[in-house]
C-alpha cells in the first residue's frame, strides 16, 4: 500500500503535469465500487464542466479541491495507481476510473485488486475528522509526540500504524523509523522517556523525508508495486535498512542479521541486537 512518501510523490507529479485548472469533459467508471459515496451519474453530474482547483495530500489520501467547492479524495489502498496520458491511448482492463480533460488528456485510476476508493464530499472533515496529525507538519513537535505516546499503553508498531493516532505511516516506514530509533516494535508507548520519544520523532521525520526525496519506495516490478504517474518507480528501496532485508547484516550492528517477526498480524523487520525488547 502506498504510504505518505508515495502519495506525496504522486501529488507532486500531478501538480507538475498541470492537470489542475483544466476543464473536466468526461468521467468513465468501469468498476462501480471504486466510487464510495455517489452513483456514477451523480459523480458525472458533479464533475463535468468543473476543473480541479488544487491537488494536495492528507495522510494516505490524494485530496483534490474542485472549482464547484466539492472535494475528491482518492485512497489507493493495496494496488491503486494514477496515470496521466493521452485520451486516445488504449485503455487497460484494470483502469476503473477515468477523468477526461479538455486538453485531450486523461487522469486514469488503475487498480488491479479493486480495493482503492474515490470519495466525493462537500467538506474535508467528512474524511479527515478521525485522522491523526501529519508527521511532517510543523505542529507535530517532539513534545506533542511525547504527550501522545504517554496517553496510550500500546505496542509501538500497531500504534504507529493506527491512522487515528498518526497519519500516513505504513509498514515500511514504521519498521525503518523504529530501527533508526533503536526501539523494539513491541515496546509500550507510555514507557518511553522524553529522550527516546524525541529520538523516535526525529526518526519518523527522517525516514519520511528521505522517502519523499527519493520519490517513494518501489519494491519490485509487479502490478502491486508502487509507480508514480509516469510509470516511474521510486528509488528509496536502496535506503531501506531493515524492511524486507531478512537475513542480511544490520547496517548498524554489522554482525547481527535482520529477522522477520509477525507483530499485531503485520510482517515486521528488526535487528534483534540493537532493537532489544526491554
Amino acid at each position: 500500500m502506498p504510504e505518505l512518501p508515495e502519495v506525496q510523490t504522486i501529488v507532486n507529479d500531478l501538480n507538475r503535469a498541470g492537470v489542475a485548472g483544466m476543464p473536466i469533459t468526461g468521467i468513465n467508471v468501469t468498476w462501480r465500487k471504486s466510487i464510495a459515496t455517489h452513483s456514477i451519474k451523480s459523480l458525472y453530474d458533479c464533475l463535468v464542466t468543473c476543473s480541479i482547483r488544487s491537488i494536495t495530500r492528507r495522510a494516505k489520501f490524494i485530496k483534490m479541491l474542485l472549482s464547484n467547492e466539492m472535494w475528491l479524495f482518492v485512497h489507493l489502498r493495496m494496488s491503486g495507481r494514477i496515470a496521466v496520458c493521452n485520451s486516445n491511448d488504449a485503455p487497460d482492463k484494470h483502469e476503473h476510473v477515468t477523468i477526461s480533460f479538455a486538453d485531450g488528456r486523461d487522469l486514469r485510476f488503475h487498480d488491479t485488486r479493486k480495493f482503492g476508493r474515490w470519495y466525493l464530499v462537500a467538506a474535508p472533515a467528512t474524511i479527515e475528522a478521525h485522522l491523526g496529525p501529519e508527521p511532517l507538519d510543523a505542529r507535530f513537535t517532539p513534545a506533542r509526540f511525547g504527550t501522545m505516546l504517554k496517553q496510550h499503553n500500546r505496542q509501538l508498531k500497531p500504534l504507529l500504524l493506527d491512522q487515528t493516532f498518526l497519519a500516513g505511516l505504513g509498514n515500511i516506514y514504521v519498521d525503518e523509523a523504529l530501527w533508526q530509533a533503536s526501539l523494539h516494535p513491541q515496546t509500550i508507548s507510555s514507557s518511553l522517556s522524553a529522550r527516546k520519544s524525541g529520538k523516535l520523532h526525529a526518526a519518523i521525520v527522517s525516514v519520511l523525508t528521505t522517502g519523499i526525496n527519493n520519490l517513494g519506495t518501489s519494491l519490485g516490478t509487479g502490478r502491486a508495486n508502487f509507480y508514480s504517474i509516469g510509470k516511474r518507480q521510486g528509488r528509496n528501496k536502496d535506503q531501506l535498512n531493515v524492511f524486507r532485508r531478512t537475513g542480511l547484516a544490520c547496517p548498524r550492528c554489522v554482525n547481527s542479521l535482520i529477522v522477520r517477526r509477525v507483530i499485531a498480524q503485520r510482517s515486521t523487520h528488526i535487528c534483534p541486537k540493537c532493537q532489544r525488547r526491554s
